[in-house]
């Protein structure tokens, strides 16, 4: 049951006509190749407006120029303007300098905004009362408040993004309303129950997980793997003879390196083992692929014409049957909790730079300038500090 996810039965959308010159590339976005690289022309779900962008970029991609982008401020439509972001940044995706999943996160944002001012709307005339009427809607619809100012800030790189192009002539005034509000997450995350596991309830999950899913939640609790990280992961970053893994984090580019346990390694051998052919042969490299052959987190397109495509978590919906059948539901402890539970016993090890490196994050101290390198006993010594943790007094555990 943990094993598998929903089975996908919609596929990427038929060229429009049989002379429709783009093709549907598997992020939701009309692409095509142009001297050696892939260009983007707008969502699935409007293949004219992207055909109008191809029409009007072709003279200058055909002879290796960048195209200039228009700057009618009066004529910038919210769904041109989304189709133009969107694209840069899936070309900012395949240059490395931006993850898939920040690419999710942006993509999610923008349907959120054009479904709230409308796809037509004109983006030099929204104005701050607008802005802050969106803003009232997040509360409204009851988001928590890291959410919320998580939406404000997306909105804002938007409509920042327009005026850095040169798709608008003046920069957007948000006005005083449209704000994150730090100081109430600060009291929600005081009021909430901890968002981490207890070690009694990992043994538990990993005792009745599929072959898949142990593996990846031993990495998540033996390096702080999340979703995207373990959907991603390539059997190249894998040392199995060694018990290491070398993996940049998909969202930010940042090294990581960290010991596997002889329980992980174990696990990762028998995934690795069972694992489906890949639907896509581009995912032959991978670790892990679902039940169907697909990434366990993906961009899948819309059963209903016209509706956005959306991102596929399997990962997300395969570790609550889990937790579900072991009555361990509790709000915002889904798989990426993992994380916090990593670094909550790690950082009893008091080796803050270890653990920074083991899960990829980057030290903006005046320390992380001068060091050069953290030794393997370091990396090994906050592993096998969580794994005594995990397996203490358990027998056959941690020694």
């Amino acid at each position: 049951m943990a094993n598998s996810t929903r089975r996908a039965t919609i596929s990427k959308p038929d060229k429009p006509r049989d002379d429709f010159p783009l093709f549907a590339h598997n992020n939701g976005l009309w692409c095509k190749k142009i001297r050696g690289k892939l260009h983007y022309f707008g969502v699935w779900a409007d293949p004219q407006a992207a055909l109008d962008k191809w029409l009007d970029q072709k003279e200058d991609l055909l002879a290796g120029r960048v195209p200039r982008a228009k700057s009618d401020a009066d004529e910038l439509t919210l769904e041109v303007l989304v189709n133009e972001y969107l694209a840069a940044k899936q070309s900012d995706v395949e240059a490395g300098e931006y993850s898939s999943r920040t690419f999710q996160g942006a993509f999610t944002s923008c349907e959120s905004i054009v479904q709230h001012f409308g796809q037509r709307r004109v983006v030099a005339d929204i104005r701050q009362e607008e802005f802050a009427a969106y803003r009232k809607s997040l509360v409204k619809a009851k988001y928590a408040p890291n959410t919320i100012n998580t939406e404000v800030s997306r909105c804002k790189a938007l409509f920042n993004w327009a005026y850095q192009a040169e798709l608008i002539d003046r920069p957007l005034r948000y006005g005083p309303q449209f704000r994150t509000n730090k100081k109430s997450a600060r009291r929600q995350k005081a009021k909430a129950a901890p968002k981490m596991f207890e070690a009694a309830e990992v043994r538990q999950m990993i005792d009745v997980a599929g072959t898949q899913l142990k593996a990846m939640i031993l990495l998540g609790v033996n390096c702080g793997f999340g979703n995207t990280d373990c959907s991603e992961l390539p059997q190249s970053a894998l040392d199995l003879k060694g018990g290491w893994v070398d993996f940049p984090r998909p969202k930010t580019g940042v090294e990581r390196r960290a010991v596997l346990w002889p329980e992980t390694v174990q696990a990762l051998r028998e995934a690795i083992k069972s694992r489906p052919e890949p639907k896509n042969p581009e995912d032959n490299g991978l670790v892990f692929m679902t039940t169907y052959g697909n990434r366990w987190v993906r961009m899948e397109p819309s059963k209903t014409e016209g509706i956005e495509p959306h991102w596929q978590d399997g990962l997300t919906m395969a570790f609550r049957e889990v937790v579900k059948g072991l009555g361990l539901v509790q709000k915002g402890r889904g798989f990426y909790a993992f994380r916090r539970t990593f670094r909550t016993i790690a950082d009893e090890s008091n080796d803050w730079p270890a653990i920074n490196m083991i899960m990829g994050h980057t030290d903006p101290t005046i320390g992380g300038v001068y060091r050069q390198r953290i030794s393997d006993e370091r990396l090994r010594a906050v592993t096998d500090h969580v794994r005594a943790w995990l397996y203490g007094g358990q027998e056959g555990g941690a020694k």
